[in-house]
């Protein structure tokens, strides 16, 4: 049986959409919202948090916590967490940042790379982990808004279990709705200098989500959108050649020895180069992988043990019931019965019946890329180098394919006197791409949160790194 609407019993405020009288739109702008408004009848609930379970007093900043509907009949209800900048609301940058996976869940960002509040290890021994503030969030320098998706990751949820079917393309078309309608009911931000962000595998779908606000400012679609481009950190973009580019990354950080890595690479018959797509019959190149993998692992396990720290405190505060109730989560019959901080498998069980719900449709989104290179458009790359999972020399490598002219050599960027890491940019008529390395590995953000930071102002200040 399919899980119910909530109900009007639910915690949360339902209306009709409502424009705010005082925003500072352009009136011209504030009359086409208005109209459209007045056609539509797009419900969305949300509330506004005073306070968190885990943290003392008020919240020094406003939070806003909401499902909006997308998709066919609003099938697919996505809950997102807004922040306010807390500098200049009015005219500081609006970010929609979504998490990779697919399937992690805004909490795993918001709180432990790049949101206002974070855990406070070494006095949360009770029921309920202590937070704190995050001196390095970047609502220092932007509005954020953090989405759950696709439906069954976080306390986002679907009508039907049709509805949790999805796939890259699907995903950036959902990502687009829920932007379009949030941009709706909040029209004071239709102004504010607007970037699409996120991490690792959300790569796929983000350039695809630029293209679709681009292409629908074009065809007039309401509201208006003010793009300027968008931010990716450590992205998944090429299937095959970021995958690919592993061996040549381990050799590089010198976890295979030359001879393995020569043997892989270079000498027949074995791998000619090509780590992936292996020739069944070639029994001698699969020999040597066998050992190339056996040192990855085992060089990934010490990446993955460093990264795991402390994400169980995320998981008791999010399946907590007060936190939940505080929240405003909907209670609906047969959708979320554990919050989990990453549901990597992307299988979600209902009763007897399980079905795999996201399909990987695209296999490389470089094309999007330099589709966006004619576009009136501000991208940056941020690559940890020491990460073993999205290497930077992929990375570098399809950026070099897009064939764009170098406008700033390559050269170190430094925060408080410390090279933070290398960076290059690159332009082609009114297109730009900054590219940066950060001394990180692929959650770059949760380990260098302070240079993270100081990167993104400088970017959204146009000024240098």
């Amino acid at each position: 049986m399919a899980p119910t609407p909530a109900s009007p019993a639910d915690h949360n405020r339902s209306q009709v959409l409502e424009v705010n009288p005082r925003s500072y739109m352009n009136p011209l702008l504030l009359l086409r919202v208005l109209l459209l408004l007045l056609l539509s009848d797009i419900i969305v609930s949300h509330s506004i948090i005073k306070s968190l379970p885990g943290f003392t007093g008020d919240l020094p900043f406003q939070l806003e916590t909401g499902y909006i509907g997308v998709g066919e009949s609003d099938e697919v209800q996505l809950f997102y967490y807004f922040f306010e900048s807390e500098r200049n609301p009015t005219d500081d940058p609006l970010i929609l940042w979504i998490a990779g996976g697919p399937g992690c869940t805004a909490l795993r960002a918001a709180f432990y790379e790049n949101g206002p509040l974070m855990f406070n290890y070494a006095n949360s021994s009770g029921n309920i982990p202590i937070l704190e503030l995050n001196p390095y969030s970047w609502t220092k320098v932007a509005n954020i808004i953090f989405i759950d998706q696709p439906a069954g990751c976080g306390f986002s949820y679907a009508k039907t279990w049709k509805a949790y079917e999805s796939n890259d393309t699907i995903s950036a078309a959902l990502n687009y709705d829920f932007l379009r309608k949030w941009l709706l009911d909040h029209p004071k931000f239709l102004k504010n200098p607007l970037y699409i962000c996120g991490i690792s595998y959300i790569g796929m779908v983000i350039p695809i989500i630029v293209q679709d606000i681009y292409d629908g400012n074009e065809a007039g679609n309401e509201p208006p959108m003010n793009i300027k481009g968008y931010m990716l950190t450590n992205p998944l973009t090429d299937k095959h050649g970021d995958v690919n580019s592993r061996v040549r990354y381990a050799h590089h950080m010198s976890l295979l020895s030359d001879e393995l890595y020569e043997v892989t690479t270079y000498i027949l018959p074995n791998c000619h180069g090509e780590y992936i797509e292996v020739d069944p019959n070639n029994g001698l190149c699969a020999s040597d992988l066998q050992l190339v993998d056996k040192v990855s692992k085992i060089s990934s396990l010490v990446f993955i043990i460093y990264a795991s720290h402390g994400y169980h405190y995320v998981t008791v505060w999010a399946n907590d019931k007060t936190v939940q109730n505080a929240l405003h989560i909907r209670e609906v019959p047969g959708t979320i019965t554990e919050w989990v901080r990453c549901n990597t498998s992307i299988e979600y069980s209902f009763g007897e019946s399980a079905t795999v719900s996201y399909t990987f449709n695209v296999p490389s989104t470089v094309d999007y890329h330099r589709n966006l290179t004619n576009r009136d458009c501000r991208a940056l790359i941020a690559s940890g180098d020491h990460d073993l999972v999205v290497p930077h020399l992929g990375t570098e490598k399809w950026i070099k394919s897009l064939n764009l002219t170098v406008e700033s050599c390559w050269q170190p960027w430094f925060v408080e006197g410390q090279v933070a890491g290398y960076t290059v940019s690159y332009t082609h008529n009114d297109y730009s791409l900054t590219y940066a390395t950060v001394k990180a590995c692929h959650m770059g953000p949760e380990y260098k949160p302070k240079e993270f930071l100081a990167m993104i102002d400088r970017w959204f200040a146009y000024s240098p790194l």
